[in-house]
């Protein structure tokens, strides 16, 4: 019998994410991944206890995806950045994202709770957030969250117009945004 195949872990969370990237979360199995790796379960079982564990890293990697994509943005708009990387993720991964938003699960309550702080410092580097506290920027955060959330449902099922593009995508968040920050500002102002 020849010997087994060694895999490195890095090596079997990517077989897997591919798999859930194509067919969703859902479908990642121990088999599933050895067979995409052209081999037994075996080599699997050394590096992951259950494929609770190995669906666990690849949440991670998505994770992980996701802070490269909005680093990626760099448009020196980090608030704008942020909602252009979601879009961007709804699009260009939708069958995770109907995965991770659309389906009840805990995945990303994790995934949430790393992310905010993470992404409140963002929005403080942003010029029209200046002089918001924490706290104000949380709750702009969660209104914007609230309307990129559904933009990108919309996006992820294809349920905008064919004519309603990438372009007209970001023109409309860029304008709900700009409307959230105004209603914020007059809040603190006391003119609401």
């Amino acid at each position: 019998m020849p010997p087994q195949k060694k895999f490195s872990r890095e090596e079997i969370i990517q077989a897997a994410f591919e798999i859930a990237r194509a067919d969703g979360l859902d479908h990642i199995t121990i088999r599933k991944v050895a067979n995409r790796l052209g081999s037994s379960i075996a080599p699997i079982y050394v590096n992951f206890a259950s494929v609770e564990e190995l669906v666990q890293a690849v949440i991670g990697k998505i994770s992980d995806l996701s802070r490269e994509i909005l680093i990626e943005q760099n448009s020196g708009n980090p608030f704008h950045d942020i909602g252009v990387a979601s879009l961007r993720f709804a699009k260009e991964y939708s069958v995770l994202f109907r995965d991770l938003v659309m389906k009840q699960n805990d995945y990303m309550k994790d995934h949430d709770q790393d992310m905010a702080p993470f992404l409140i410092e963002q929005m403080k580097e942003d010029a029209d957030l200046a002089g918001f506290k924490d706290e104000e920027l949380r709750l702009v955060l969660l209104k914007m969250r609230i309307f990129q959330l559904g933009l990108s449902v919309m996006i992820a099922n294809g349920l905008l117009p064919d004519s309603f593009g990438e372009k007209e995508a970001i023109a409309l968040l860029d304008h709900a945004a700009e409307d959230v920050i105004a209603g914020a500002r007059l809040r603190q102002q006391g003119s609401l």
